[in-house]
């Protein structure tokens, strides 16, 4: 019988999608399940008559794969993964490959990558995305770890993988160790950022101008016509559309508590140790964490009877200031975690392709929409670009939608509409075109109370002062600090 190109372990809804996904491209995949009942349901059910081999243990696996064997793992990220490579390294031989599939912390990656080469085999953690549908059509893949697996893994996985309109896979190699994992990391933040962006523009049509779902649903049909398409603005529309049985929306009947799996936790606390103001994406996952305080929010609501004023604007308009507002907030979000990959990738030692990451995102993935070949063309432009926002492309389209973002998020304010991400950009982006912020008397109060220096303007950057603001001090300082 011949052997699989490739064995995968996990057969939850992702892992299956992914084998029958393998299969329809031609590849024999052999298959285990910690249940046995699992493999034997999968390959007399859904994969009967397929190119997939039901193993009944790790050994079985193993001896079903050609050489390099390559084993992927779709099961639970973090122990139950140190416990599988753990049963896989004695039964492989050096040179054959474990790859994670799964939403592992990159430092995970970074430290099973090396342990895994220490013992001879190659190692590959790879993000992806698109959910139930993108592993059985064609995921977004971000692969990073042993550069010597990429040429054996790549066959099967740019062959798997979504594809754009020129054909290109949404698939490329990242990057060493935890490249791949990180990227994904990010990712995930950013669709944290996009999915709140979404939410708090429906809040303010819902609460501040008073439209129904069937309204809301037209107005998100007509954005995903624009420079927003993209496939959270399109299952947004069909959301607002879907009806419950009693002919009312479904969405309106679903609790307004929020949940989430850390990926954008973890994507915050990265940027806070690597210095990056990453404020959009934490607000998104403090918005979350605000939604889940449900008992408390519904107290805090009767102890303060707030009531939103009616709106006596124009509709239509405000509709398209707060379109454009969710445009403008989109770029921030994207702005903020590229600048997150360039310094993480400093900290590591990564050589990421920037466009090469914004099409791998352009399909397959949750946050694919159009907006992200823009990316890839101003990283085409300068590859060394800082920020986005330097872009001669967002630089245009910035100041373009400035107005009508200000007034969007002003009317949030006036209202009293939270929306904590789209105002948070606009800070961000008012903070970062200001040449002259007020950390200088942050400074001073820092030096005031605990001697921790500052740099003057009129003295070369590096030379640090520290002055006796009261007479009573010492002209000692402390040790300086730099984030």
């Amino acid at each position: 019988m011949k052997k699989a190109e490739i064995g995968l372990v996990g057969l939850a809804v992702m892992g299956e999608n992914l084998v029958m996904n393998m299969e329809s491209k031609g590849f024999t995949v052999a298959v285990f399940n910690r249940t046995a009942e699992r493999v034997e349901k999968f390959v007399s059910g859904r994969a009967a008559g397929k190119h997939v081999i039901g193993c009944c243990s790790l050994e079985d696996l193993v001896a079903n794969l050609e050489k390099p064997r390559k084993v992927f793992l779709m099961v639970k990220a973090g122990q139950a993964v140190d416990g599988m490579i753990e049963q896989l390294l004695p039964l492989l031989e050096n040179g054959d490959i474990i790859i994670d599939g799964g939403n592992s912390h990159f430092p995970d990656t970074i430290r099973r990558t090396q342990y895994v080469e220490s013992r001879g085999k190659l190692y590959v953690g790879t993000g992806v995305s698109g959910g139930e549908e993108g592993a059985l059509k064609g995921p977004s893949m971000m692969p990073g770890g042993s550069p010597a697996a990429w040429p054996y893994v790549k066959p099967i996985f740019q062959k798997i993988c979504a594809k754009v309109e020129d054909g290109s896979a949404c698939c490329d190699w990242v990057g060493e160790n935890g490249a791949g994992h990180f990227v994904k990391m990010v990712h995930n933040g950013i669709e944290y950022g996009d999915m709140q962006l979404i939410c708090e523009a429906y809040q303010l049509m819902r609460d501040l101008l008073g439209l129904s779902d069937g309204e809301m649903h037209q107005v998100f049909k007509e954005w995903n016509e624009t420079e927003l398409d993209s496939y959270l603005i399109e299952i947004t529309r069909d959301i607002l559309a879907y009806q419950d049985t009693d002919g009312t929306p479904m969405v309106e009947k679903i609790l307004d508590t929020a949940g989430q799996k850390g990926t954008g936790k973890w994507t915050g606390i990265a940027a806070l140790n690597e210095g990056v103001p990453l404020t959009l994406i934490g607000e998104a996952v403090f918005a979350r964490c605000l939604s889940a305080m449900k008992d408390n929010r519904v107290e805090a609501a009767r102890a303060y009877q707030r009531v939103i004023p009616a709106f006596d604007g124009n509709k239509a308009e405000m509709i398209e200031a707060i379109r454009q507002a969710l445009y403008a907030s989109k770029i921030i979000s994207y702005a903020q975690g590229y600048t997150l990959m360039r310094t993480a990738a400093k900290t590591y030692g990564w050589n990421l392709n920037y466009g090469g990451i914004a099409l791998m995102w352009r399909g397959g993935c949750i946050i694919r929409s159009v907006f992200l070949g823009k990316i890839k063309d101003a990283y085409d432009r300068n590859p060394n670009l800082n920020n986005l926002l330097l872009d001669p492309y967002f630089r245009e389209t910035i100041a373009k939608l400035i107005p009508a973002w200000r007034k969007a998020a002003a009317a949030a304010m006036q209202y009293g509409i939270p929306a904590p991400a789209m105002t948070s950009a606009l800070s961000y982006f008012d903070g970062y075109t200001t040449e002259r912020l007020p950390a200088n008397l942050l400074q001073a109060q820092r030096d005031y109370f605990g001697a921790h220096t500052y740099e003057r303007l009129d003295r070369p950057r590096g030379e640090f002062f520290h002055t006796n603001w009261t007479g009573r001090g010492g002209d000692t300082a402390a040790g300086a600090y730099n984030a």
